[in-house]
């Protein structure tokens, strides 16, 4: 029992708060990594508030490493990018046993060895991170990110229990640390978290995964700290010193210096070795705490592994060798359509809630109409559900049920459910086309109307076209005209200048070509090229929007589906509403500097000719030929072909020019091809 706090000496104070942080460090190694607890809660709890107390009453003498640190700090305005140490390698996966003999046979022929030794551990289903410690002490923590680049999570992972501030003091222990490990939410956490966020009558997360990314990134460390994640580690990136022979004595010696390691892993011998652990791992998955899809199989040997060497992406001595997916059984209580960002329409079944592996299901994902009637799935079906991938619920069949009465079958709607604008079918995928006015695609729609290849509103990124649809201030792409300085000024990041700078770049974006204007209103299929097709055939807005199918057909490389897309577009009401009050807005639309002749209208001598450019020009920018092809009728492509008819060689042709020889294509030189312009 400690003295009382009043007691103290301000010398006898700093050796009970140092010899309480040491007894409540070894606690919280005994109960989140050993899971051995030697003493109850109540009397941590009594321990925890003894330092606390001691704690506030000499606040200087506070450590960044004491346990009471782990409740969080300050909300950051952003996560900052950090370069690993070494690259954060992934696994190349397998499914099945005969590809892990070829892993096997690969690496014994490669070695030039009869003998093996693997290590196999569980591949925990979580979030990877880096993890740094200098003499001891745990000093940046980041996600893998693209694996050079990760986002700087040390605040956030300072919150995790079962993460050593401090190591335990070793011999080996080297001054400078590098681990990599996984975080994770143990079953019974995500179910208790997801019940108290669905309470709230929020959206419940998917899957313990999920739900471990989404706390470590949180900007603000409180709502992590408040979030149950656990970490387990399982990798010596680097370190000052010799690195450890074998991959065994390296989960040993973190082990030992108190980082938190896979309980069950084993060394083995043969193939048939690691076979057998992932039958028995795969067995016993139901039983463990918390989620793992698979099983990591390691060559243990480090010098075996230096000699196999590492692909682009992924380690040559290692494989992840996945379970099969699991599947449950139960209930299509209802259908509904979810419209995503882009307008594509997805059916969802909402499912009678099931247990699949620990997590519940309540929704999978039937990925479009041709999907649903192929399977035959209708609200009231009995049908089992599978984790595709062990992350996304899918329905994998429907079971027969004898005797039931079944419900007509699903249709897609005709009117969006968002907007109500009309459903337009692109193979087997349906769409909304009030792509300009639907609030289920406005954020997407507000950051590409803005982007450089459309109308270029510099300072109109993806976190402030998220913002301006979140709080309102943009309900169809033509409120970004009405838009105030005093508005801007409302929004996260903005100041007096990047507001007004903003406000600038609206105004500069009134005056916009035709290609740019069409580009910029998002219609499927059309991108830089078909606008600039369109541009030169029409000329106008107006025109464009007068054409029908057939007259769009009748353009040169517009085919059907584009033609369709085009009309769905322009025959929408809402996106007519839209376009005309962009114009009100005083919109000036340019028609393009050289309009297309057309058929009948004036010469066209390149007329279905085709055109492929190989090498450096000297006289002409490769965009600039291309252009003088398509003003007299011709189309340039990018592959040769028995339809190419000429192949314009610059310097350093490459194979194309060989090909145009095997094919008998002609092949002209720069100063034939600018003849061939100048005769024509």
């Amino acid at each position: 029992m400690g003295q009382p706090t009043h007691r103290l000496t301000r010398a006898e104070a700093g050796k009970r708060m140092e010899a309480l942080r040491k007894e409540i460090r070894r606690h919280d190694y005994l109960y989140y990594v050993k899971d051995r607890p030697e003493i109850s809660d109540a009397e941590y709890d009594r321990l925890f508030r003894e330092l606390s107390d001691l704690e506030a009453a000499y606040p200087d003498l506070v450590t960044p490493d004491s346990p009471t640190q782990r409740v969080g700090a300050p909300p950051l305005e952003e996560l900052s990018k950090v370069q690993h140490e070494r690259p954060m390698l992934s696994l190349d996966s397998v499914a099945g046993a005969d590809e892990v003999r070829a892993f096997d046979k690969r690496v014994h022929r490669e070695l030039g060895v009869e003998t093996i030794q693997y290590t196999v551990e569980p591949k925990y289903d979580g979030l990877s991170v880096e993890l740094v410690y200098e003499n001891g002490m745990f000093r940046r923590g980041a996600t893998r990110g693209d694996g050079a680049t990760g986002e700087d999570v040390t605040i956030n992972l300072r919150t995790l229990r079962s993460l050593p501030l401090q190591l335990q003091t070793a011999p080996d222990l080297p001054a400078h640390l590098v681990v990599r490990g996984e975080v994770y939410m143990r079953l019974d956490d995500f179910q208790a978290l997801n019940r108290r966020i669905a309470e709230r009558g929020e959206e419940p997360f998917a899957n313990p995964r999920n739900a471990a990314s989404g706390s470590l990134r949180q900007l603000d460390s409180t709502i992590t700290a408040a979030r149950p994640l656990a970490i387990t580690c399982y990798e010596i990136m680097a370190r000052s010193g010799s690195l450890p022979r074998t991959h065994w004595e390296e989960l040993e010696s973190l082990a030992r210096w108190g980082v938190p390691v896979p309980i069950q892993r084993r060394q083995c011998q043969t193939v048939e070795e690691v076979i057998a652990f992932h039958a028995e791992a795969e067995a016993a998955r139901e039983r463990l705490p918390f989620e793992i899809d698979g099983i990591v199989v390691k060559v243990d040997r480090r010098d075996w592994r230096e000699a196999l060497g590492e692909k682009s992406r992924s380690p040559r001595w290692a494989i992840a060798y996945k379970f099969t997916p699991r599947k449950e059984i139960t209930l299509v209580q209802d259908i509904v359509v979810s419209v995503g960002r882009t307008g594509t329409l997805t059916p969802l079944a909402l499912l009678k809630p099931v247990e699949v592996g620990g997590v519940t299901i309540s929704r999978a994902t039937l990925h479009n109409a041709d999907e649903v009637a192929r399977k035959d799935i209708r609200v009231g079906d009995t049908v089992k559900v599978e984790r595709a991938g062990d992350v996304i619920p899918a329905i994998a069949e429907r079971i027969v049920v004898p005797g039931e009465r079944r419900a007509e079958p699903f249709r897609m709607p005709e009117q969006c459910p968002v907007c109500s604008s009309a459903v337009a079918r692109e193979g087997a995928y349906y769409y909304c086309s009030g792509q300009a006015a639907c609030p289920a695609q406005l954020k997407g729609a507000l950051e590409h109307f803005a982007s450089k290849s459309a109308l270029n509103i510099d300072g109109l990124g993806k976190k402030t076209a998220a913002q301006l649809v979140e709080r309102g201030l943009v309900r169809d792409l033509s409120d970004l005209y009405a838009l105030t300085k005093e508005q801007l000024l409302t929004l996260d990041g903005f100041a007096e200048r990047s507001a007004t700078l903003l406000m600038d770049a609206i105004q500069r974006s009134k005056r916009v070509s035709l290609e740019r204007f069409l580009i910029g209103l998002g219609i499927r299929q059309v991108g830089q090229h078909i606008a600039r097709v369109l541009a030169r055939r029409f000329g106008t807005l107006a025109a464009v929007m007068a054409a029908d199918r057939e007259t769009f057909e009748g353009v040169h490389e517009i085919g059907p589906e584009i033609a369709t897309s085009l009309t769905s577009f322009f025959q929408e009401p809402q996106n007519r509403r839209v376009i005309d009050r962009l114009l009100e807005f005083g919109l000036s639309i340019e028609p393009p500097v050289q309009r297309e002749v057309t058929p009948g209208h004036g010469q066209r001598p390149l007329e279905n000719q085709t055109f492929v450019f190989t090498g450096g020009l000297a006289r002409f920018s490769r965009e600039e030929a291309k252009r003088r092809v398509e003003q007299l009728g011709g189309r340039a492509t990018s592959s040769v072909s028995k339809q190419t008819d000429y192949v314009v060689a610059g310097t350093d042709p490459g194979s194309k020019v060989e090909e145009a020889k095997r094919l008998g294509v002609r092949v002209l030189s720069e100063a034939e091809f600018a003849t061939l312009l100048e005769q024509t």
